[in-house]
C-alpha cells in the first residue's frame, strides 16, 4: 500500500512540475483612441470613469410597464435560453477536459467456481487458485490506474485551459445576449408606443380631412365651391385612409415583434398607449472620456477569452511533438475463499511506458500551424470587437449630441405648421385664398407631426443604444 501511494504521489508531482509550451497571454493593445470622440456632434464628456455597466436596468428604465415587459423577456426569451444552454455545454466540456489531468481509477471483482484438478498459485494481477480435487473457488478484487499520462509538457493542462476559457467566453456571450434582449425589448416597446402615436396622428388627420370634404361638398352645393375643390379634398381623405391602414398594420407588426422578444403575448395593460415626450428612460448617463471602459463589454471579454483559449491550443499542439509517458498500476487481493479475501496478502504491480511518434505525414505540424493561425484569427477578432464597440459608442454619442436640438426644431416646426394650417383654412373659409393653400398647409402640418413622433422615438432609442453600447443591462 505504501509503495502504491508513493506511485500516485510521484505521478502527481510529475504533473505539477510539467512545463507549459503555450505562448504567454498578453492582451493586445487596443486599436482605438484612448478617449471617446468629442466635438461639435458630441455631448461634452467628463473626465470620470464610465459606470453605465453598474447601472441596473430597473434604474435606467423608469416606466413600470416597460420594466415588467423586460423582466418577462429575460425569463422567457428563447435566444437567451439558448445562450444559457451554451454556457452549460461549455462548462460540461471543461469538466471533461479537466478530468484528463487526473488518473482514471477502475475497480473490478471476479469469482469463479470450477470442478476438477487445478494448480495453486498467484499471479501478479492479484488472482489466485488452490489445488483441490473437487470444486475450486477463486475470488479476486482489483483496483488500478489505466494508462495515466504524466503531463510533463502541458498538453492536458492546455487542453483543459482552452476548455476553461471557452466556458468563460460562453458566459460572456450569455451576458451579451442578456444586454441585447434588454435593449431590443425596450426598443420594440418604444417603437410600439411611437407607432401608436403615429396612428393617432393619422386618425386625427383623417377626421379633419373628412370634415374638410363635407365643407367642400356643401360649398359646391351652394354654388360657392367647385368640383375641383371637392376632388382635391377627396384625395386628402383617400390618402389619410391609406395612412391609417398602414399604421394599423405597423402597430400589429410592432406588437408581434414585441411578443417574439418577450417569448409570450404581452398583455394590453403592459402596452404603452403613447410615447409622449419619450421620457421612459433616464435623461442622462455617466459617460466619461476614457475608452478603456470598452474593455469591460461582454463581447470584448468573450473575444479575449477565446484568444487565451487559442494560446492554450498552441501549447497543446506543441506538446504533441514530445514523448508521451504513461503509467499503469494495479492493487488487488486474491483468495480461494470469499471470507479470507483480505487475509491472504496484498498483490500489486506498476508499470510505465514511453511512446513517441516517428512519422505522421506532417499531421502534428499541420495541427500546430492550424493552432497558430487560429490564434491570429482570435487576435484580429479581439481587435475588431474593440473597434466595433468604439464605433457603436461613438455613433450613439454623435446622435446624443444633436438629438435635443433636432427635437426642439421639430417641435417648433410642428407647432408652426399647425398654426399655418389653421390660418390657411381661415383664409379659405373667408374667401381670401383658394383651396390649394390650406391643402398644402395641411399636408405640411401632417408631415411635421409625424416627423416629431419619429424624432421622439429617435431620442428615446438613442438613450437605449448608449446604455447598451456601454455595457448596461446586466444588473436588475
Amino acid at each position: 500500500m505504501i509503495r502504491f501511494r508513493a506511485f500516485l504521489t510521484a505521478a502527481s508531482l510529475f504533473s505539477l512540475a510539467a512545463c507549459n509550451l503555450a505562448p504567454a497571454n498578453i492582451r493586445p493593445t487596443a486599436p482605438v483612441p484612448p478617449a471617446l470622440p468629442q466635438g461639435a456632434s458630441y455631448p461634452a464628456l467628463g473626465a470620470g470613469d464610465t459606470a453605465v455597466d453598474e447601472l441596473g436596468w430597473h434604474d435606467f428604465f423608469t416606466d413600470a410597464r416597460l420594466q415588467s415587459v423586460i423582466a418577462q423577456a429575460l425569463a422567457n426569451n428563447r435566444d437567451l435560453r439558448i445562450a444559457v444552454a451554451n454556457v452549460a455545454q461549455a462548462r460540461a466540456l471543461y469538466r471533461v477536459e479537466r478530468a484528463g489531468l487526473l488518473p482514471t481509477i477502475g475497480a473490478s471483482a471476479d469469482a469463479t467456481v470450477s470442478r476438477g484438478q487445478s494448480t495453486s498459485g498467484f499471479s501478479t494481477g492479484g488472482s489466485g487458485t488452490i489445488n483441490t480435487s473437487g470444486t475450486n473457488q477463486n475470488y479476486g478484487l482489483n483496483v488500478g490506474i489505466s494508462a495515466f499520462e504524466i503531463d510533463l509538457f502541458g498538453r492536458q493542462r492546455n487542453l483543459s485551459r482552452a476548455a476553461f476559457e471557452e466556458w468563460l467566453a460562453s458566459e460572456e456571450g450569455r451576458k451579451s445576449a442578456q444586454i441585447a434582449i434588454v435593449s431590443e425589448t425596450a426598443t420594440a416597446w418604444l417603437t410600439y408606443a411611437a407607432t401608436a402615436d403615429a396612428l393617432s396622428v393619422a386618425r386625427e388627420t383623417l377626421a379633419s380631412q373628412q370634415q374638410s370634404l363635407k365643407v367642400n361638398q356643401r360649398r359646391e352645393s351652394l354654388g360657392i365651391g367647385t368640383g375641383l375643390d371637392v376632388a382635391q379634398a377627396q384625395t386628402q381623405v383617400d390618402s389619410a385612409l391609406a395612412a391609417v391602414a398602414d399604421y394599423t398594420t405597423d402597430l400589429a407588426q410592432a406588437k408581434n415583434a414585441l411578443d417574439l422578444l418577450v417569448g409570450a403575448p404581452v398583455t394590453a395593460d403592459l402596452l404603452p398607449p403613447t410615447l409622449g415626450a419619450g421620457d421612459q428612460t433616464l435623461v442622462a448617463l455617466p459617460v466619461g472620456v476614457d475608452s478603456a471602459v470598452l474593455l469591460r463589454r461582454p463581447d470584448v471579454l468573450a473575444a479575449e477569452h477565446r484568444l487565451r483559449a487559442a494560446n492554450a491550443d498552441i501549447g497543446a499542439a506543441r506538446a504533441a511533438f514530445f514523448p508521451t509517458i504513461s503509467l499503469t498500476g494495479l492493487l488487488g487481493f486474491a483468495s480461494n475463499a470469499l471470507g479470507s479475501l483480505f487475509s491472504n496478502g496484498l498483490r500489486w504491480n506498476a508499470g510505465a511506458g514511453v511512446s513517441q511518434t516517428i512519422f505522421d505525414g506532417g499531421a502534428r505540424s499541420g495541427n500546430l500551424a492550424y493552432s497558430e493561425a487560429s490564434r491570429d484569427v482570435a487576435v484580429a477578432t479581439y481587435e475588431k470587437a474593440i473597434q466595433t464597440a468604439f464605433r457603436e459608442v461613438a455613433d450613439a454619442l454623435a446622435r446624443r449630441g444633436t438629438i435635443d436640438a433636432k427635437l426642439a426644431a421639430q417641435q417648433s416646426l410642428a407647432d408652426n405648421t399647425a398654426k399655418a394650417a389653421r390660418i390657411s383654412q381661415s383664409r379659405y373659409t373667408g374667401g381670401i385664398a383658394g383651396y390649394l393653400e390650406p391643402l398644402d398647409a395641411q399636408r405640411t402640418a401632417y408631415a411635421a407631426r409625424q416627423a416629431l413622433v419619429s424624432a421622439r422615438l429617435t431620442r428615446a432609442t438613442n438613450m437605449v443604444d448608449l446604455y447598451r453600447t456601454l455595457g448596461g443591462g446586466l444588473k436588475p
